[in-house]
C-alpha cells in the first residue's frame, strides 16, 4: 500500500519501437510524459530483468520526458534471451544510440540494482552525458544575455551588466538571474516564484546583491573559509544539525557532506524530498518538527 502511494499514476506509453543496434539485436523502447519534459531514462535491473508497466511511474509524466528500454535478449527485444553480442559494453553503446535516436541533447539516468551499475558505467564513458541542464528552458533564458565569447564566466559577466550603465540591459540581467534562481530553488517549479521576477525592485535588488556577494567570495578571506574554520565549532561543543536536501541544485548535499566530517559530532539529516527552498513540502512537513523535537 506505502508502497503504491510513492509512485505516480500509471500511465501508458505515448510512443514505443524498435530501434537496430546491430546486425543482429532491436531493442524495444517506449517513452511517457511530455515530450518537452526533462528527459530521463530508466535502466532496469538484471541484467535480463526487462521492463514492466510499474517501472513508467517513478517520474512526474507532467513534468519528465521518460525513457524506457528493454536490454540486448530482455523484453521485448530480439532476438529473445540470446547472448550473442550481449555485455556490459554493448548495453552502454545501446544507451548512447537510443539517446542520438531519440534526439536527446543530455538526460537523467536512472536505475536500480544492475540498472545503477549500467547507469554509472555509461556515465563513465560518455562524461559529457551524465550531468542533465537541469531545467533547461529557463537555463536557455539564463543564458540569453550574455555574448558566447563571455561565457565562460557567467558570475562576471552578469555583474558587469547589472552595475553597467545601461538600464534596460541592467533589468533585462536582473530579471533572467532571478528567474533562473527561482526555478532552481525548488523540486518542482513554483509558476508563482517565477512570477515574482516581473517586480523589477525585487529582480534588481536579488539579482544585483546576489552577484555582488558572489563575485566578492562572499566577502571572505579564502574560498574554504567556513570549512577551515569549522574547528572553532566543533571545539566548542555548539550542538548542530546539518540539514541538506537530495535534490538542492543551488547548494548541493555533497557541500553538506564536506561540513559534517568536518562536524563528526553533528547531527546530519538528509532531506529526501526537497529542493532548495526552504518552503519545500519535504522540509516543512518533516525538517521543522524534527529540528523543534530533537534541539529546542
Amino acid at each position: 500500500m506505502g508502497d503504491e502511494i510513492a509512485l505516480y499514476s500509471a500511465i501508458q506509453p505515448r510512443s514505443s519501437g524498435f530501434l537496430e543496434v546491430s546486425p543482429l539485436h532491436k531493442i524495444y523502447y517506449e517513452e511517457c510524459g511530455i515530450r518537452d519534459g526533462i528527459p530521463v531514462i530508466y535502466i532496469h535491473g538484471g541484467p535480463g530483468g526487462g521492463i514492466g508497466e510499474r517501472d513508467r511511474r517513478y517520474f512526474d509524466p507532467e513534468a519528465y520526458r521518460i525513457v524506457l528500454f528493454d536490454q540486448r535478449g530482455a523484453g521485448k527485444s530480439t532476438p529473445a534471451f540470446s547472448l550473442e553480442e550481449n555485455d556490459t559494453w554493448n548495453l552502454v553503446a545501446d544507451i548512447e544510440k537510443l539517446r542520438e535516436h531519440l534526439g536527446i541533447e543530455k538526460w537523467v539516468v536512472f536505475g536500480g540494482s544492475w540498472g545503477s551499475t549500467l547507469a554509472l558505467v555509461y556515465a563513465e564513458t560518455h562524461i559529457n552525458r551524465k550531468v542533465l541542464p537541469f531545467f533547461s528552458r529557463l537555463w536557455e533564458d539564463y543564458i540569453a544575455p550574455i555574448p558566447e565569447e563571455e561565457r565562460g564566466d557567467f558570475i562576471s559577466a552578469y555583474y558587469k551588466r547589472l552595475t553597467g550603465d545601461n538600464e534596460e540591459e541592467r533589468l533585462r540581467c536582473a530579471r533572467a538571474w532571478s528567474k533562473w534562481e527561482m526555478a532552481t530553488s525548488q523540486l518542482r517549479i513554483n509558476p508563482e516564484n517565477l512570477n515574482k521576477c516581473a517586480d523589477d525592485v525585487f529582480s534588481l535588488a536579488f539579482a544585483r546583491i546576489e552577484c555582488h556577494y558572489f563575485i566578492n567570495n562572499g566577502f571572505f578571506k579564502s574560498p574554504n573559509h567556513v570549512l577551515d574554520n569549522a574547528n572553532i565549532i566543533h571545539e566548542s561543543g555548539i550542538p548542530v544539525t546539518n540539514c541538506p536536501r537530495s535534490y538542492d541544485v543551488v547548494c548541493p548535499a555533497k557541500t553538506a557532506w564536506e561540513l559534517h566530517k568536518k562536524l563528526p559530532n553533528a547531527e546530519f539529516y538528509l532531506i529526501e524530498d526537497a529542493g532548495h527552498s526552504a518552503k519545500e513540502e519535504g522540509i516543512t512537513k518533516s525538517w521543522w518538527r524534527h529540528v523543534i523535537n530533537t534541539r529546542l
